[in-house]
């Protein structure tokens, strides 16, 4: 197995206000302008339902996460975890559902812009998946720049899709010939099956803890940037949510092919919603190829990928084999498979990478919790409880 060089580290450089743009640019795209509109399809107008589940079984495995962040502050996510407090095999498991399930997200986002492109601009349907792959690949251009510049960019990313959903949430509550909201649950299953494609939508949290090696005070910052992020995002999934039903219900919804801008009656207003909603997914896949990359590196640190793969930069910033292999791997699921092919699959492993997570934190000795144990025991019920409920739906 292989030693991981204690020099061969990356810079701390990315304090709590970058914590929180990276985990707000991993979730906020996808989850509002994809995900919601997919679980929007299964869960009809218990849609609201759907986001709370997803919400409070985000939370415990965002605390199990801040947990083992805290406690083991390196890059690779629960794929470390996995071998500090569990076993290797633990390890590689999560270590390999976590590169599918973000690789998967960042397919589904690269496949939205690029639908949203050629929808634009009238290109043939073959067209799309190339398109993705080259946003993929000019994203990951980027993060080679260094993590310094990308936070930069990140946050000028996430305050633009911000107001895309802010201008959309304001436009749908101001809507003349708007329904009265009426909430309700048709299908136990359906429900459950929506909650697990919406929790999806919340895990940016899990961006924050993989580079847990590059940002200062990992203790206090991690912690409090993942908490702050959740509570946050789950007021913005439910507002989007209960906007989406004010303006119509569900069938108006369909009708708009899941694109929320297409909701909207003034043209104005529905081209920032769009342009937010460009702008939005292409944070997710900015993150992500930084993340995945992370724990690719940490994997190949530990010999269970090519030593070659670890080697970093000049300056320690970044990762260069890492990134290539993660645009690769992207690039492959973007190619072979659509959005709704995407994004389930990246439900269903994120789902399983994430009870790992929780196993894992049980482990955390005594002295250096700061959670009680029932609330990583409440995760793992709820991560594998959604696998299986939605499975049967």
């Amino acid at each position: 197995m292989g030693v991981t060089d204690v020099s061969n580290k990356l810079v701390r450089e990315t304090g709590l206000f970058g914590a929180l743009v990276i985990g707000l640019g991993s979730i906020i795209g996808t989850g509002a302008y994809v995900s919601v509109g997919l679980s929007a399809e299964i869960a009809g107008s218990g849609i609201v339902f759907a986001i709370l589940i997803a919400a409070a079984t985000a939370l415990m495995n965002g605390l199990s996460s801040a947990q083992l962040a805290a406690a083991h502050p390196v890059s690779g996510g629960t794929y470390e975890y996995g071998y500090q407090f569990l076993n290797p095999l633990s390890g590689r498991i999560a270590g390999i559902l976590f590169v599918v399930a973000k690789s998967a997200s960042a397919a589904t986002a690269a496949l939205a812009v690029a639908w949203y492109i050629s929808l634009s601009i009238s290109v043939p349907f073959w067209v799309v998946n190339f398109i993705a792959v080259g946003l993929l690949l000019m994203f990951t251009v980027l993060v080679l720049a260094g993590v310094r510049r990308t936070n930069w960019l990140n946050s000028l990313l996430v305050l633009v899709s911000l107001l895309g959903l802010v201008t959309f949430i304001a436009a749908g509550f101001s809507e003349r010939d708007a329904q009265e909201i009426v909430v309700s649950v048709s299908s136990p299953l359906s429900l459950f099956h929506a909650a697990a494609l919406m929790f999806v939508a919340f895990t940016g949290y899990g961006r924050i803890a993989t580079m847990g090696e590059e940002i200062r005070a990992p203790r206090q910052n991690i912690p409090k940037a993942v908490i702050i992020t959740l509570a946050f995002i789950s007021a913005i999934y439910i507002s989007v949510g209960l906007t989406i039903l004010h303006m119509g219900g569900i069938s108006s919804f369909e009708q708009s092919n899941f694109n929320i801008a297409h909701l909207i009656a003034d043209p104005n207003w529905r081209w920032v919603v769009i342009i937010g909603g460009l702008v939005a997914m292409s944070s997710v896949v900015l993150n992500l190829i930084l993340g995945v990359s992370r724990v690719i590196l940490a994997m190949a640190r530990r010999g269970d990928l090519p030593n070659r793969i670890a080697v970093l930069s000049t300056d320690n910033k970044s990762a260069p084999a890492a990134t290539w292999l993660t645009f690769a791997v992207m690039s492959l699921i973007a190619t072979l498979g659509g959005v709704k092919t995407a994004w389930t699959l990246s439900a269903f492993t994120v789902l399983i990478y994430y009870g790992i997570t929780n196993i894992a934190a049980l482990k955390v000795p005594p002295a250096q919790r700061f959670i009680p144990k029932w609330v990583s025991i409440l995760g793992i019920l709820g991560c594998f409880g959604l696998v299986l409920l939605a499975a049967i739906a």
